[in-house]
C-alpha cells in the first residue's frame, strides 16, 4: 500500500489520550492498521520517559523510538536505551529555578528519570495521578539541592491553574524567551527547556534515523509546544481542541475525545493527501 506519510508522529496528552486517561479502541486500531501497511508511528511528548514508556504497551508499540521531554530525550522502546539526551547546564537550571522560587511558583524539575517538586499540594497530586509518576518534595529549596548535588536538570516547569496560565507564560517568556525554550504543554503547565530543545528537534532526529524526508512525515498535536513539531512536518494536523495558533497552521481533525488521531491516519496518512 502506498502511504501518503510514512511516519506519523503524535503528541500524547490532549491529542491521543482522552480526558479519562485512556486511548480509544478506534485510535489503537488505526495505529495498528497503519503500521501493518508499513507506516511508522511514534509518540512525541513532554512527559518523562518513565511516564510514557508504560503507556506504549497499550498502543502495541514495542519497538521503534519514543520522544520524551519535548525531544530532549529520545529512546529505543525495546531496550530503553537513550539515543538523544540533552539537559541544562547546572548554572542555567539554577537561573530558571531561582527565578521561579522568587515568584513563589509551583515548580517541577526533572533529573535522571526522577521528578522533584517544591510543593506537596493538590497540583502535585493531580500531576502524579495523570502521569503515573511520584514526585519527591525535598527539605529546603530545589535550587539549593541542584547546586549542592550538581544535578543534571532536563526540564523545569511551572504548574498552575488554567486561569493563571497566561500570566505565568508571559512572565517566563519575558524573562527567558530569548535564552531558553518556553512553551505551554497543557492548560496547567508552562515548561522551560534548554534552548533548541523543542519537538521540531525530534522531527529532525526521527527523519534522519528512519531515512524519511520531512515531506513524508505527518505530525499532530493540540498545544503550543506542538507547533514546532507540526511546522517541521510535511503533514500538519491539529485536533479540534487544539489552541488557535496551532489550528491556524494545520488541517483540523476531530477532537481528542472523538478519535482525531484515527481520523488523520485513515483519511490523510492512508487516504487522500493534504
Amino acid at each position: 500500500m502506498n502511504l501518503n506519510y510514512r511516519l506519523f508522529v503524535s503528541d500524547f496528552d490532549g491529542t491521543l489520550v482522552r480526558s479519562d486517561g485512556t486511548v480509544s479502541q478506534k485510535n489503537r486500531d488505526a495505529i495498528e492498521k497503519y503500521r501493518a501497511a508499513g507506516g511508522i508511528f511514534a509518540v512525541c511528548t513532554g512527559r518523562m520517559l518513565t511516564s510514557i514508556l508504560p503507556r506504549l504497551e497499550d498502543l502495541g508499540l514495542r519497538d521503534g523510538y519514543v520522544v520524551a521531554f519535548q525531544g530532549a530525550q529520545i529512546a529505543d522502546i525495546a531496550s530503553g536505551k537513550l539515543l538523544r539526551d540533552c539537559a541544562f547546564e547546572t548554572s542555567e537550571a539554577l537561573e530558571v529555578i531561582r527565578f521561579m522560587e522568587e515568584k513563589n511558583l509551583h515548580i517541577h524539575i526533572y533529573v535522571e528519570g526522577k521528578l522533584f517538586a517544591n510543593k506537596d499540594d493538590a497540583l502535585l497530586a493531580a500531576y502524579e495521578r495523570v502521569c503515573g509518576v511520584k514526585g519527591t518534595v525535598p527539605n529546603g529549596l530545589l535550587s539549593d539541592m541542584v547546586a549542592s548535588d550538581h544535578l543534571r536538570v532536563v526540564k523545569v516547569l511551572a504548574m498552575q491553574t488554567p486561569e493563571e496560565r497566561a500570566d505565568v507564560l508571559a512572565l517566563l517568556t519575558e524573562k527567558f524567551g530569548e535564552k531558553y525554550a518556553v512553551a505551554c504543554s497543557s492548560e496547567w503547565l508552562v515548561e522551560v527547556m534548554p534552548k533548541g530543545q523543542t519537538k521540531a528537534a525530534a522531527i529532525a532526529f526521527l527523519a534522519e534515523a528512519y531515512g524519511i524526508p520531512r515531506q513524508a512525515i505527518a505530525a499532530i498535536g493540540d498545544q503550543e509546544n506542538d507547533i514546532p513539531m507540526v511546522m517541521a512536518a510535511g503533514g500538519k494536523f491539529a485536533v479540534e481542541n487544539a489552541v488557535p495558533a496551532l489550528k491556524a497552521i494545520a488541517t483540523v481533525v476531530p477532537s481528542f475525545e472523538e478519535d482525531g488521531v484515527a481520523y488523520a491516519i485513515e483519511k490523510y496518512a492512508m487516504g487522500e493527501k493534504v
